[in-house]
């Protein structure tokens, strides 16, 4: 429709790795939702850069996550430094960010059409 969600990265190593993208809008089309991870959690692959960028909405809440969830183990996020949120996208951060990533989720508000 109206939204996208692209991710867009580097990274070294890792071997068939799995990774999942989903894209979702909420029943009354306010927010738009954006996860890309790691089903079987850690990700092995040493990322050097990363961006998930929205297009049609604007980022209300972001989070990235070095490890996603598995079994009993819980999420593990990124350190607050490691990453950047713009309206429109969730980046690493140039000499703060370690080369993990596992996970990201985004939420997004879209535009209103006023009555």
């Amino acid at each position: 429709g109206d939204y996208g969600c692209t991710f867009t990265y580097s990274a070294q190593g890792g071997t068939n790795e799995q990774w999942q993208m989903n894209v979702g809008v909420s029943e009354d089309s306010g927010l738009f939702s954006c996860s890309i991870w790691r089903p079987q959690g850690k990700s092995y692959l040493f990322f050097t850069q990363f961006k998930a960028e929205v297009k049609g909405a604007k980022i209300e809440y972001a989070m990235a996550y070095s490890q996603a969830a598995v079994g009993a183990q819980g999420d593990i996020p990124l350190k607050q430094e490691e990453f950047e949120i713009t309206e429109t996208a969730v980046s690493h951060r140039e000499g703060k960010f370690r080369f993990e990533l596992s996970k990201l989720t985004i939420v997004a508000k879209t535009p209103r059409d006023e009555l």
